[in-house]
């Protein structure tokens, strides 16, 4: 099986979802005081990413960058991101990379985290992120079936810290909260707060799915 082809890849958390984008990833998002802080995250991709990506003609759809120059081109657009580290390890299965970044302002995260605007935003004291967002378009019944298996045993994994306590929040893709979320992994309050869900089971939530920190 071919490598993952990595000059086309683009960073977007709604991005995630799309089905050719078949990773796990996992991203801690440590906040200063003073509004800059760090990053840092670890994506899986699967090996079959390739060929999914080649589904219905989809191979020129993007998805998230991993690859150094990926990360390089795209905090060069973001005033006040540094890349920090970069590495990877190919295995047999799949990829793992692991980048940190740093973020000098709350502007810099949030167009780091969401470049096009689609709801990610900050005001003082909360972070919103809509991590997936609704889709009433009905999935073939056999793809969503494939994509389930190929995502299996990944997740997607958000973690967030201030100075001080900070609380979660869980929303849909239109910001509404969710009272709950079956097999979700979720801390709500704490010096860290956390919300980990699977990747098969984030793909099946039609109303979208969304994290509202706050501290």
């Amino acid at each position: 099986m071919k490598k993952i082809s990595h000059n086309r890849l683009l960073f977007l958390l709604p991005l995630l979802l799309i089905f050719n984008s078949c990773i796990g990833l996992s991203m801690d998002i440590q906040m200063r005081a003073n509004g800059s802080g760090r990053i840092n995250a670890e994506y899986r991709i699967s090996n079959m990413a390739e060929t999914i990506g080649k589904l219905d003609g989809n191979e020129n759809w993007p998805i998230i960058p991993t690859g150094r120059a990926d990360f390089e081109r795209t905090v060069a657009r973001i005033n006040g991101m540094r890349l920090v580290s970069f590495s990877s390890k190919e295995g047999t299965q799949e990829v793992v990379y692991n980048v940190t970044l740093e973020f000098e302002n709350t502007a810099a995260l949030v167009k780091f985290l969401d470049p096009l605007g689609s709801g990610t935003s900050f005001n003082p004291g909360r972070l919103d992120i809509i991590i997936k967002k609704a889709d009433q378009t009905e999935m073939d019944s056999s793809l969503l079936e494939l994509a389930r298996q190929v995502f299996a045993g990944y997740r997607f994994a958000v973690s967030f810290s201030a100075e001080g306590n900070s609380s979660l929040i869980v929303t849909d893709g239109a910001g509404r909260e969710i009272a709950s979320l079956p097999d979700a992994q979720i801390i709500q309050s704490g010096r860290k707060v956390s919300l980990s869900i699977g990747m098969a089971q984030l793909i099946s939530l039609t109303d979208g799915l969304g994290a509202s920190f706050r501290w």
